[in-house]
């Protein structure tokens, strides 16, 4: 599993620790689409700043979906961390809370930003995306 332990019992219970590993995966894989996503929204906002054409409401379903994969990011690591006891190494929770912090800081500036919208969440959502790249460089070993 890279590197991370899971410390479980070796008791009867097989399951759990399936489940630890399946949610494992799910967290290491679910990285890709916080990536990508919050990238992908980042270029469509950018986009939009300097081309109307491209000012759609879809892009706000998704940029605000892009956002809240940052959501269920954290939340399966806090899973990982509290129920299966994964060790995890330095600073890669730290960038995922950042992460949720700059949702909020992005959202909480839209109204005084709302001249420059589309490059607050365009420049925002890059942002997003490489907090999320460092925290999976972070979250692998050597």
């Amino acid at each position: 599993m890279h590197g991370h332990r899971l410390p479980l019992d070796d008791g009867p219970d097989d399951r759990s620790h399936l489940n630890a590993i399946a949610l494992y995966d799910l967290h290491k894989n679910w990285a890709w689409f916080v990536i990508i996503g919050n990238g992908l929204a980042g270029a469509w906002a950018l986009g939009a700043n300097w081309w109307t054409p491209l000012r759609t409401r879809a892009l706000w379903w998704f940029i605000a979906i892009a956002e809240l994969t940052v959501f269920v990011q954290v939340t399966l690591g806090v899973i990982l961390v509290n129920k299966y006891k994964l060790e995890f190494p330095k600073f890669h929770a730290f960038y995922g809370f950042v992460a949720i912090i700059s949702v909020a800081i992005i959202y909480s500036y839209r109204a005084q930003m709302r001249h420059r919208l589309y490059l607050l969440y365009g420049l925002g959502s890059i942002f997003i995306m490489g907090l999320g790249i460092r925290a999976m460089l972070v979250g692998q070993t050597r």
